[in-house]
């Protein structure tokens, strides 16, 4: 999937989220209309009411006006909990979307899209979906039903006196100005809160994953004052925003004051001119509080419209994130064999004119074990990830089995091969999760199998719920060396016809290291070898040496 060239507006970005549930939607205002109708009904009631009881006397036409009247605030309460319904379906629609979203895309996400970010902290958005569930239910019942009641009240107004329509033309000027004066300053106030609120989060987490480096006096100290200063610079953003927020509500207390006063005079000045009787005057009054009651709910509203345009933009930043391209054709073609054909390979990351590969020429045949040596920075591990097609590159300098590697189904050759990167470990979940990820197709001879190979059988047995021992992540409970033989069990469970491995053993010990290593390099698996590694032993075992140095490919020794 292709980043779009145009960036999306928060405000669009919400636009486009109410689409997906405009049904329900829908469904909402409707409910919403006859709720505003039954609402500004009762004033009416009211006003017939006391018309009826300054005749002095208890009718039957008395009694049934009461009646309707209770009907109609049962019948009011009965259409907000049909809406309540449909808006508790709303959110837990938003919940489902996002948590596939993220899960969809964080896989297929391009590697380079990583470079100055980090992804555990850009999944913490995920925790704004709680906003947008929350946001969206409160602001689409709220703002439903001020809106109609304002818009039904001043019709309603209008019919007693042409007067009242100035009241209407004034409020939505009113209305306007705010809108207008304050909405962006607001919803730029509102983002930079939110970013300040993520970096103090995110150094939470880092303290946190790096627990035992904040043990000392003087790294806890370090640890406090770093979140004092992220924290008083998320005081800042949010006094700022709250300078907005508070200027609104100013403008909002004016605003009542003004129309209280004016509607009350209006008003008295009307009934002593004989324009109205007394049960219109209270029926107005009833109305024109309503109405002003929809009027703050709304600027009071615009606090969590604020929030919820600023939560939906920082998902955004994850659904902007570029995919790999992946062809949707289904392929059955089978990599038995897999030849690479390397020819004059140059790399530069995005936004740098510095190359991490320079000029590199080479053939790979299936079956070689390959030992990647170089120092740190020589591009060992970027060569590595673009051939294992983790990082996707737009060259024609790579043929895979004389195909032209851009034009390759992706996804069908990653199920050809296994893959160990640098800090590779175990997820939360059981073993057999971590190893079969609950693929059904992986025998049990298979199994079996791979476990006696990586020399976990004996620690399985150990362990009081064996393959269903559950896990924490990195394996917390586990040692880094029965860590580092589960991410092996899955790199090989499915017999894959390249390793690519990333110091994978640098955790075992060296006689254990040795035995996993001779059973790697053997030739009785018949798979291709590309491993970087401190361990000297690979290079004892490996049949071709590649060296690289500054991006370059200077030895390639068999």
């Amino acid at each position: 999937m292709k980043k779009e060239t145009t960036s999306l507006t928060p405000l669009k970005r919400f636009i486009n989220l109410l689409k997906l549930d405009k049904k329900d939607i829908y469904q909402v205002f409707f409910y919403a209309i006859f709720s505003g109708i039954v609402s500004l009904s009762l004033p009416l009631g009211i006003q017939a009411i006391i018309n009826l009881i300054q005749g002095g006397r208890v009718s039957l036409s008395w009694i049934i006006l009461v009646l309707v009247v209770i009907l109609g605030v049962a019948f009011n309460g009965v259409l907000k909990l049909m809406q309540l319904r449909i808006t508790e379906t709303i959110q837990q629609k938003i919940f489902i979307r996002s948590s596939f979203e993220f899960s969809y895309r964080f896989p297929k996400i391009k590697y380079t899209e990583f470079n100055n970010s980090y992804p555990p902290e850009l999944a913490n958005r995920f925790f704004d979906t709680l906003t947008v569930q929350k946001s969206v239910a409160k602001l689409i019942l709220d703002y439903s039903e001020s809106l109609l009641q304002i818009i039904f009240g001043l019709l309603l107004l209008s019919i007693y006196h042409p007067l009242f329509i100035l009241f209407g033309l004034l409020l939505f000027i009113v209305l306007y100005l705010i809108f207008k004066l304050s909405f962006q300053t607001g919803l730029k106030t509102s983002l930079t809160e939110s970013k300040y609120k993520y970096k103090v989060a995110h150094w939470i987490q880092e303290i946190a994953r790096n627990y035992f480096g904040f043990k000392s006096k003087v790294e806890a100290d370090f640890a406090l004052s770093k979140n004092d200063r992220l924290v008083t610079e998320y005081l800042n953003s949010r006094e700022s925003h709250f300078q907005i927020i508070k200027r609104q509500f100013i403008q909002l207390i004016g605003f009542k004051i003004l129309i209280s006063a004016g509607l009350l005079l209006i008003g008295g000045f009307l009934v002593i001119n004989q324009q109205i009787n007394i049960g219109q005057f209270v029926a107005a009054e009833i109305i024109i509080l309503l109405i002003i009651n929809s009027v703050e709910k709304i600027i009071i509203g615009l606090e969590t419209f604020y929030d919820l345009l600023t939560s939906i933009e920082k998902i955004g930043q994850i659904v902007d994130m570029e995919l790999e391209e992946i062809s949707d054709e289904e392929h059955n073609y089978c990599y038995k064999n897999i030849l690479f054909e390397i020819d004059s390979l140059n790399f530069s990351f995005p936004d740098s004119n510095k190359k991490v590969l320079n000029n590199i020429s080479l053939k790979i045949n299936q079956g070689e074990t390959i030992y990647l040596d170089g120092n740190n920075g020589s591009g060992k591990t970027t060569f590595m990830r673009i051939l294992a097609g983790l990082i996707q590159t737009n060259t024609n300098s790579i043929y895979l089995n004389d195909e032209n590697y851009k034009k390759i189904n992706i996804a069908q050759y990653r199920s050809q091969i296994g893959i160990i990167t640098a800090g590779q470990t175990t997820f939360e979940g059981s073993i057999l999760e971590n190893i079969t990820f609950n693929n059904n197709s992986v025998a049990p001879e298979r199994l079996k199998w791979v476990l006696d190979k990586v020399k976990l059988t004996d620690e399985i047995k150990k362990m009081p719920n064996g393959l269903d021992e559950f896990i924490l992540t990195d394996g917390k409970q586990l040692s880094s060396s029965i860590t580092q033989k589960i991410v092996l069990a899955r790199a090989i469970i499915n017999y894959p016809n390249i390793l690519f491995l990333e110091d994978p053993f640098d955790k075992m010990d060296n006689d254990q290291a040795k035995e996993i290593i001779d059973f790697i390099v053997s030739k009785e698996n018949n798979w291709t070898v590309i491993v970087t590694s401190k361990n000297e032993y690979w290079k004892q075992k490996c049949e071709r040496i590649i060296t690289l140095e500054k991006g370059r490919l200077i030895s390639d020794t068999n």
